[in-house]
Formats: structure tokens, C-alpha cells, sequence
């Protein structure tokens, strides 16, 4: 099992990938399709043409996990972008999973204190 940290950042790939790729495969796609590192620490997210079937990358600080999901009834509803790819929080990952449509959920605004990642490239902008 995982957990979600307060700095993991969650990427969602858009579009279809293929489910017969491995480590090596979706470790190329992160790199060049997601410009990310695997490494980072931060989860990867890729589906099927047909979403009703889900792969998800993450490394724990030793070792490169994929986890992969078939759902017996129904499809995901993935996410559309014009970007490659797209970052989800913890709440909106859970609802994925779960099935739920993220176009069809309206967020009501709270207080989240900004995370140190957010800190810094705030200070950097200014």
C-alpha cells in the first residue's frame, strides 16, 4: 500500500495508452509523454482506449510500482486536456477511481494552507 503525501503530485496522461506496456515502457512514456521523472516520487496515471482499464506508476524510494486495475462493470471518465497531461489532488484522484464523472463535480471553496512547493514558487514569481 501507498499513501499520498501533502507534497505528491498526481498526473493523469491524456489519451489512450497501451496496457501491454511494463516498467520499462510506461517509464519511457512518463519521461517523454508526461516530462516527468519517474523517480520523483509523484503517481502516474495512464488508461486504455477504451478506459476499463488503468495503470498507475509511482516509486517509493526504493523500487518503481505498477499498479494495475480492470473494472468488471463500466469505464473511467478520464480527463480531456490540450495538454499531454493533467495534475489532479488527492481528492479528485479518489474520485476517479471511484468512478465518478470530475466534469460533473463542482469543489467548494476552503481554506488549504499552501504547501511548501507552492511557497516557493510563489516567492519566485514575485
Amino acid at each position: 500500500m501507498f499513501a499520498i503525501g501533502a507534497t505528491t503530485r498526481i498526473y493523469v496522461a491524456i489519451g489512450a495508452t497501451d496496457m501491454r506496456k511494463g516498467f520499462n515502457g510506461l517509464d519511457g512514456l512518463i519521461r517523454e509523454k508526461l516530462e516527468s521523472d519517474p523517480t520523483s516520487g509523484h503517481i502516474f496515471m495512464f488508461t486504455n482506449k477504451r478506459k476499463d482499464r488503468l495503470k498507475l506508476v509511482f516509486f517509493d524510494g526504493v523500487g518503481l510500482w505498477v499498479c494495475a486495475r480492470r473494472m468488471e462493470r463500466g469505464t473511467l471518465h478520464w480527463p480531456q486536456a490540450s495538454d499531454s497531461k493533467v495534475m489532479l489532488t488527492p481528492e479528485q484522484f479518489t474520485l476517479l477511481i471511484g468512478g465518478i464523472d470530475l466534469t460533473q463535480t463542482k469543489p467548494r471553496k476552503w481554506y488549504r494552507k499552501p504547501m511548501i512547493d507552492e511557497t516557493l514558487e510563489l516567492q519566485h514569481c514575485a
